[in-house]
């Protein structure tokens, strides 16, 4: 059973969640679990059957990080670190842009997961959103397009990591 905070709006289709909140709206499937989740009064219950206790609570779980994304929201800092070439990242649409990376001539993309927003403002990357999951993929993806293969990775320290 899991209590649904006052500022949050849940509704329950079968096995898909949507909860609304001031930070925005998330939406989450649980499909193929063999899980039952509805919504009695002022509480979420998810019913694991017999021996469905462990994924009953990591639903729970879940459900938990969505009242808190949309109510508070989720945010991370990454740094932009460069020693050899001066690079500039950027965003365009759902797309962060990494130029100048180790002298390369064509830039490197990471994809902006659902409602993720991201921020540069000087040598720190913002990335905040309602979705704890969207967020954490959005970081990973910034970080990922930065990773140095086939060098030196104690000399080509380059990149973009996370801080907070």
């Amino acid at each position: 059973m899991v209590d649904i905070p006052k500022e949050v709006e849940v509704e329950v289709k079968g096995s898909t969640v949507v909860v609304k909140g001031k930070r925005g709206k998330v939406e989450k499937s649980f499909n193929g679990i063999g899980l039952k989740i509805e919504r009695r009064g002022d509480a979420i219950e998810v019913d694991g059957g017999n021996g469905g206790k462990m994924l009953a609570g990591t639903v729970e779980s879940h459900l938990k990080n969505m009242f808190q994304g949309v109510s508070e929201g989720y945010s991370r800092r990454l740094q932009i670190i460069h020693s050899h070439f001066p690079m500039s990242v950027e965003v365009k649409g759902k797309e962060v842009l990494i130029k100048n990376f180790i002298g390369e001539k064509k830039p490197r993309t990471a994809d902006i997961v659902g409602d993720t927003k991201v921020e540069v403002k000087g040598t720190d990357v913002f990335v905040s959103g309602p979705d704890k999951e969207a967020v954490g993929q959005t970081c990973a993806n910034i970080y990922q397009a930065t990773k140095i293969k086939q060098k030196d990775s104690r000399v080509f320290q380059d990149g973009v990591y996370p801080v907070e």
